[in-house]
């Protein structure tokens, strides 16, 4: 018997869920319908796929060396490895993914120094398929607009196996006033390729969560790189103005004028058109 029937009255053995019309205005599982107390199996199938994909996302490995190729276009790229020696440890010690190994600490020390205002890191994080998508374009806003406003900034540096935190540890070495840790978050289930961005200012080894402001979901089914990008600058700027990030830093972007080529602003707070 067919199961597919999303009509207002139900037909066959699915019963359709009077909200399906907003389906259209989200990603999330809404409104699927239901065939007695279970899912329609097409929706099931679905949720099975993208329950996949985030495993996917999770297992695989960043291409390194492509990717070192792939950035080349931005300047001088540095390679480091976190303490984590391959995938398994690496899920299984979040620790160890939140310090370099000995040798990428000797590395960074021998070949990069500071001062910098910024240091831009790279991280695989949860979904090397966030990086492999998004980073290029990201940076490629990103970079034009940190570049413009006159930031002495670091080669960027692509950490394998690595986690936040490995950011502090870094700009710490290389001397960074801030650093900026792109990294591909943990994988929903609409969502396995999104990339997070955690700003740092005076990175150190110890701090914790509170030190940073994060901009999450960037990717082209969510925040907008364009959209990103402006709200990375200002949250950079003012970091760099008060000397301090985290809790302590509001983001106030959204109450901004916004150049060209940035997305609307918040519509509870944008007055109505006449």
């Amino acid at each position: 018997m067919a199961d597919h029937d999303m009509s207002d009255k139900p037909r066959g053995v699915t019963i359709a869920n009077p909200w399906t019309h907003l389906r259209k205005h989200t990603p999330a599982r809404i409104a699927l319908g239901r065939t007695g107390v279970s899912l329609p199996t097409t929706e099931h199938l679905a949720f099975q796929l993208a329950h996949a994909r985030a495993r996917s996302a999770v297992h695989h490995a960043m291409d390194m060396s492509k990717l070192v190729q792939d950035l080349a276009r931005f300047g001088p790229v540095v390679e480091v490895q976190s303490a984590a020696t391959d995938r398994p440890a690496y899920l299984q010690r979040p620790d160890l993914g939140r310090k370099l190994s000995a040798e990428s600490a000797a590395k960074l020390a021998a070949e990069v120094t500071g001062p910098f205002d910024v240091a831009f890191v790279i991280a695989d994080g949860l979904s090397a398929f966030a990086i492999e998508k998004n980073i290029v374009p990201f940076l490629e806003a990103m970079l034009a607009v940190s570049d413009k406003a006159g930031w002495s900034r670091a080669p960027l540096i692509v950490a394998g196996q690595g986690r936040v935190a490995l950011g502090d540890e870094i700009g710490a070495i290389i001397g960074a006033r801030m650093v900026v840790m792109l990294i591909g978050e943990r994988p929903g289930l609409s969502s396995p390729d999104s990339l997070g961005i955690y700003l740092t200012y005076g990175p150190r080894v110890g701090l914790t969560d509170e030190a940073r402001n994060c901009i999450s979901n960037v990717r082209s089914e969510g925040l907008s790189y364009a959209e990103a990008a402006y709200k990375l600058h200002y949250l950079a700027s003012e970091a760099l103005k008060r000397s301090l990030s985290g809790v302590n830093l509001k983001d106030d972007a959204e109450v901004l004028p916004k150049p060209d080529g940035v997305g609307a602003g918040n519509f509870l707070l944008d007055a109505p058109k006449s």
